[in-house]
């Protein structure tokens, strides 16, 4: 692309064609990128065949001092001016220069002649302790005069063509309202002087330094080499500028904080400016002003992974298309902020109060990184500086103190640990909901918004939220616009058969998510914890569903409050904890986890037909907070009843009753159960199955189905408690108290009564079936019964549980939901569907 700055073209003719105009790369070097001979090598490489466009005819490269010799040039003039031994380390850093010079070209007399030189100079004006801002600037900037000698000698130097300009001989800086800025006419003409002097096609040129219109040595100020790389690109004409750096290209959040950020292939100028604003640590704001004016467009690339192919700022940032993808492009985050707010019903419609506040910072100093202000008028809060908050506060104290005194403004309030979130993209500009996502990733991950700004632009929303939240905030807004999956970190109590079950799924469906990532799914169920009755098993990361329960072998005594914590992780934006233990001691931690923001989901019984108080808490905790409470599985195993429930009651319908068969376990027995063979025999081989509990009493006493139908009787809105219903225990009185053993070895002793019952039923010519039944005016009843001839429970497959529904809108043919309701693999699938249920409203696509 051409730059404005290009001489026109003209239409050529056909007699005289106009020859093309040669192409010009400029590159930027980045310390990291030359910290030593070897990089400086690699670097010389990039120069000729790193770019992947199209033949440049001529290169800039704008370098940098080598890594932390700037650092280590202040160091020396710092300790020089307060009288300290700087000897040792002026020693050290010529020996390092040395050692890469010699590497870079053995027996290079020259080069090491001006390397000694340079240091000679250095000693020199460390030894007159001078003050003097132009020998402050040239001690600073001379690791960059050093890094260009280097480059040049890695280039192949004059002989390969390649010239060598020292930026203080060429541009011309003078301090700005806003920073540096480029006296263009005088550089410009510096340059051409110097080019009929050095006529070489390709050039090193040193970053950072340049002189002021008194030709005194200067800088650009810290960061600034990657504004002269711009700068250079435009007063060389260049027809694009690469900055090489040690990262793949510019990311959409800082993998530090954000480990799946990923690189943007492209951004437009307006989006890397918000981005290099808010702190993406690869851009510096000044390097794209001149880019922007001259229309250049500017590639970041890694100098260590040159395949990479980097990210293309410019003009625009749409795909191949015309689309820009996701609505935001990047999230970025500023922390070590303060949120200073000025409020009073005085302030409401008075003229200039804005304008007073904000000159009162001005002349304090202060830098406002953040504006908000309601249209009311009654508050406006800025975001500050942390350790500017209490200057800021005194300013404005003092701006107002008559409107304070006088009762008109309350005072002016400072809130510390605050941190601002901005989300930048092209792509929020007239799109709808943008800001609802934003805010709704948040909500979901329990973040609370202080304030939030977005300018008439709208390529970017701030908020300012809690320092302690930034890491999950950032987190879960990142997930909300697709750039990373949505992680969900989990825990899981009772690895018993549906435990141990649903993890051979999670295990199943791990690689299934991870390759779906790459077709826009965005799911990571991060198994983090894993706990059984005695021991538990955290991981930093993740465990491997498939050898999770092994794990538990060393794992460490259950603290369930140690539990809660880990997975509650502050550095994720979502925990969950699913609870496969059938424990009433655990079930009695679901209100203050569902409090805490932890999603809870299980196929325990306790919670929905325990306590009524705790039931109503859970319940209360869930509504109140963002976490979810997903309890399908406790009556259904797979199957929905629950949501088939609710929906009939949501959407207005009454319910007259509920009946079934609401054990997968005793439907197979009574499916079963034709006499042909004992009762008990049965009992054992639907053990031997896994149908059962390990002590079929559970099954057999009737209480599990009672849970049930409390649980489906607190769904229509009814105070039902298992005291309430009536349950017929099919264990004969004389078995119910004695140990496991002994009550297997006599289980035989069920089958005289349970026979006299068959025969009792056929003699009515029905059959027996165990059925559950909340009638209209809410009496429950659980019972070994003869269903009438034509009813459900009569066609039923071998395990199905059967639940039918008589309501208003089915009076005479009740709406029935059927099929398998035993086995762990039924029960394990309808929490895995909870699961995804949940991940599924926090925006994962999966």
């Amino acid at each position: 692309m051409s730059s404005p700055a290009n001489p026109a073209l003209s239409i050529p003719s056909e007699a005289e064609p106009c020859p093309a105009r040669p192409r010009r790369h400029a590159h930027k070097f980045g310390g990291s990128s030359l910290a030593d001979a070897e990089r400086q090598r690699t670097a010389a490489t990039l120069v000729d065949d790193g770019d992947g466009s199209p033949a440049f005819d001529s290169h800039v490269v704008v370098v940098s001092a080598m890594q932390g010799v700037t650092d280590a040039l202040i160091a020396l003039a710092d300790a020089a001016h307060a009288g300290q031994d700087w000897a040792p380390d002026w020693s050290a850093l010529k020996q390092r220069h040395r050692i890469a010079a010699e590497a870079l070209a053995a027996g290079d007399t020259v080069l090491r002649e001006a390397i000694d030189g340079d240091f000679g100079e250095l000693h020199a004006r460390l030894s007159a302790t001078n003050s003097d801002a132009g020998d402050v600037a040239w001690i600073h900037g001379l690791g960059e005069v050093l890094s260009s000698r280097l480059q040049h000698a890695a280039l192949g130097g004059e002989a390969a063509g390649w010239a060598r300009l020292d930026a203080r001989e060429v541009l011309v800086v003078h301090p700005g309202e806003l920073g540096v800025a480029v006296d263009w006419e005088e550089s410009r003409a510096r340059l051409q002087r110097w080019r009929e002097a050095h006529p070489q096609p390709n050039v090193v040129v040193t970053g950072f330094v340049a002189s002021d219109n008194q030709s005194r040595p200067t800088t650009l100020g810290r960061n600034g080499s990657d504004h002269s790389g711009a700068i250079f690109a435009v007063l060389f004409d260049a027809d694009e500028l690469t900055i090489w750096t040690d990262v793949d290209g510019v990311l959409s959040a800082d993998p530090r904080l954000v480990p799946d950020a990923v690189c943007l292939p492209m951004l437009s100028y307006a989006e890397a400016c918000e981005l290099a604003y808010f702190g993406a640590k690869v851009l510096h704001p000044q390097t794209m002003a001149p880019a922007i004016q001259h229309e250049l467009p500017v590639r970041i690339r890694n100098s260590r992974n040159p395949r990479a192919p980097g990210t293309l700022i410019s003009a625009v940032s749409r795909g191949p298309n015309g689309a820009h993808g996701a609505p935001v492009k990047g999230l970025s985050l500023i922390e070590g902020l303060a949120l200073l707010e000025l409020s009073g019903a005085g302030l409401i419609g008075v003229p200039g109060t804005a304008e007073r506040m904000f000159a009162a910072l001005r002349q304090a100093g202060v830098s406002v990184t953040m504006i908000s202000q309601g249209s009311s008028e009654h508050s406006i809060c800025c975001v500050v500086s942390q350790s500017q908050a209490e200057l800021a506060r005194e300013a404005v104290e003092a701006a107002f103190a008559e409107a304070i005194g006088d009762g008109q403004a309350q005072g002016v309030s400072v809130t510390g640990g605050i941190a601002v979130l901005a989300a930048v993209g092209d792509g929020m500009v007239g799109t709808p909901g943008v800001a609802a996502r934003l805010l709704g990733g948040l909500a979901q991950a329990r973040v609370n918004v202080r304030a939030i700004a977005q300018g008439a632009g709208e390529r970017n929303i701030s908020v300012a939220i809690a320092e302690r939240d930034a890491q999950r905030g950032l987190r879960a807004a990142h997930a909300a616009f697709w750039l990373s999956p949505q992680t969900l970190s989990v825990g899981l109590i009772g690895p018993g058969n549906v435990g141990r079950t649903l993890l051979e799924q999670l295990a199943e469906a791990t690689p299934r998510f991870a390759a779906g990532a790459l077709h826009g799914q965005n799911l990571d169920l991060r198994l983090r914890a894993v706990a059984n009755s005695r021991t538990m098993q955290l991981h930093p990361k993740a465990l491997d569903p498939a050898t999770a329960v092994e794990a538990l072998q060393g794992g460490e005594a259950l603290d369930l409050d140690r539990f809660t914590a880990h997975v509650r992780a502050e550095h994720l934006p979502h925990a969950m904890i699913v609870d496969c233990s059938g424990s009433d001691a655990v079930a009695a931690r679901y209100a203050e986890w569902l409090a805490a923001g932890i999603h809870v989901v299980t196929p325990n019984k306790h919670a929905g037909s325990g306590s009524w108080q705790r039931f109503q808490a859970i319940r209360k905790a869930s509504r109140d907070g963002s976490a979810q409470f997903r309890y399908e599985a406790t009556v259904g195993a797979g199957l929905p009843v629950i949501r088939t429930l609710r929906d009939l009651i949501d959407t207005g319908d009454v319910l007259y009753e509920i009946e079934g068969m609401f054990s997968g376990t005793l439907a197979w027995l009574f499916n079963k159960f034709d006499g042909s063979a004992p009762f008990s025999e049965l009992v054992l081989e639907a053990r031997r199955l896994g149908y059962t509990e390990p002590d079929p009493r559970d099954d057999l006493s009737g209480t599990d189905v009672a849970r049930k139908l409390v649980i489906l009787a607190r769904e229509t809105g009814r105070e039902l408690s298992l005291a309430d219903v009536d349950v017929e225990n099919l264990v004969p009185e004389v078995l119910l108290g004695v140990p496991l053993e002994e009550f297997l070895d006599r289980i035989d002793e069920l089958d005289t009564p349970m026979q006299a019952r068959l025969d009792a039923a056929r003699a009515e010519g029905g059959q027996l079936r165990y059925l559950a039944r909340l009638d209209r005016d809410g009496r429950a009843s659980v019972s070994l019964s003869v269903p009438p001839p034509g009813h459900a429970s009569l066609y039923g497959r071998l395990t199905d549980n059967l639940i039918q529904f008589r309501t208003l809108r089915y009076p005479d043919n009740p709406l029935v939901v059927q099929g398998p309701g035993a086995g762990p693999e039924v029960t394990a699938a309808g929490v895995f569907g909870d699961i995804l249920a949940i991940a599924q409203t926090l925006g994962a696509r999966a």
